[in-house]
């Protein structure tokens, strides 16, 4: 499987673990969600914030990169976040509708990139201004990796407040292969 297919089945697997974390978060009050549980950013209303504060930090950076510029225009026009922390909605609908956009954004942009797009480099400035030139395609993985980071924290603290969202493993998104 090439590069730019597993990032197909990466995008894929965000949109999906999004929508069933969202649901079950749907299913709590306003109090539960923005409780402070210990943990990295306290609730779980502040750990989805973060998840859309920091995907939206990283789609910017990515619609510098020449591969992007079309797909990801779109993202020039946000603000900056000036914070990891920063609260982008006040409420859990903002929230989910916003982050139902940026998912629909990431597929088409990641349906668009080619193999030779993910064989280059993206300069860019890190939150505290220093600069850096990394590979793309391993930029495209922490981007990936960074979701499933926080949102796992996330179905964490909906288990702990009685809201399961069952099965949460990319496995159950990759299809059975015929034997060779």
């Amino acid at each position: 499987m090439k590069i730019q297919q597993h990032l197909k089945l990466m995008a894929a697997y965000n949109e999906w673990m999004n929508a069933q974390v969202y649901d079950a978060a749907s299913k709590l009050s306003t109090a539960e969600l923005v409780a402070d549980k210990g943990a990295y950013f306290g609730s779980i209303y502040g750990t989805l914030n973060h998840i859309v504060v920091a995907d939206t930090i990283w789609l910017k950076r990515f619609a510098t990169h020449p591969s992007s510029t079309a797909t990801l225009a779109v993202m020039v026009a946000l603000p900056m976040p000036e914070r990891l922390d920063q609260v982008m909605f006040d409420d859990l609908e903002g929230l989910k509708a916003h982050r139902q956009w940026l998912d629909s954004v990431i597929i088409n942009w990641i349906a668009a990139l080619t193999d030779e797009d993910l064989e280059t480099v993206l300069s860019y400035h890190n939150m505290k201004g220093v600069p850096a030139i990394r590979s793309f395609s391993s930029l495209l993985f922490h981007f990936f990796n960074h979701q499933t980071h926080h949102r796992g924290q996330v179905t964490t603290l909906l288990s702990q407040a009685g809201s399961d969202i069952e099965v949460t493993d990319l496995l159950a998104l990759i299809p059975d292969e015929a034997e060779s």
